[in-house]
């Protein structure tokens, strides 16, 4: 089967997208701290993975349009349920009694259940906050784009990722800790972690550029322009008729 060069990017960007998506839930359970100055915030190591969703959506959003950002985006939903799903089911089948040997030298119970047992509202609270933010970051990214007439990638790239870490953020502490947490402390955890995406998002506009202009000038892909209406004034994903 010979694919296009089109065609094999949305499916690199799409695997790449739900790879990082899941690592980054599945570690997101163990937490850190940051120090900016005064300001101590305690964050997922999720943040090791997750941003590449950000320029991922963008790069979509960009060279193929809405549509195929929302479908990755659901796609994403999919596969995170699917590997918390399969964790699920193998946390609860019985273990072999070899493990529970003294001299067992693999993976005993305690320690995968304590891996990969994460909390329920832990994950719910991921997937709502996710769902959330994506669609905020695609709608907003679809909107910047549109009025600024297709010009300042900048803008809508760090414009969407702004405003919708703001929606991911506030949503996921509140589902995650309101009523096991005191209301203060969520407020800070809400307000130091969305400092430091803030920081994250500014400093993932030059890679967000220097990925737009590799797929420009080695693949010959083009952009999607929309017109006043917000629609596409051309095929999504137009590129050079040189040979893949």
């Amino acid at each position: 089967m010979n694919l296009d060069r089109r065609v094999r990017l949305f499916v690199v960007f799409a695997a790449a997208f739900c790879t990082a998506l899941v690592v980054a839930d599945i570690i997101g359970v163990k937490l850190f701290e940051v120090h900016l100055g005064p300001i101590k915030a305690v964050m997922s190591v999720a943040m090791i993975a997750f941003p590449v969703t950000f320029v991922l959506t963008d790069l979509l959003h960009e060279f193929y349009g809405k549509k195929a950002a929302r479908f990755v985006t659901w796609l994403g939903l999919c596969m995170a349920l699917f590997t918390f799903a399969t964790i699920r089911v193998a946390s609860d089948i019985e273990w072999a009694p070899v493990t529970r040997a003294s001299d067992y030298r693999g993976t005993v119970e305690t320690a995968f259940n304590n891996v990969f047992g994460g909390s329920q509202r832990i994950l719910i609270a991921s997937m709502v906050a996710y769902v959330a933010g994506q669609l905020t970051d695609i709608a907003v990214f679809h909107l910047l784009k549109r009025l600024s007439h297709n010009r300042w990638l900048w803008l809508r790239a760090t414009g969407s990722t702004v405003v919708s870490q703001l929606i991911d953020t506030v949503i996921f502490q509140l589902v995650a800790w309101v009523s096991v947490l005191p209301a203060e402390v969520v407020l800070n955890i809400i307000l130091t972690s969305y400092a430091v995406k803030l920081l994250v998002a500014v400093g993932l506009t030059p890679i967000i550029y220097a990925a737009h202009a590799l797929v420009e000038r080695l693949l010959g892909m083009k952009p999607v322009l929309l017109g006043p209406d917000g629609e596409p004034l051309a095929k999504p994903g137009n590129y050079s008729s040189s040979p893949s």
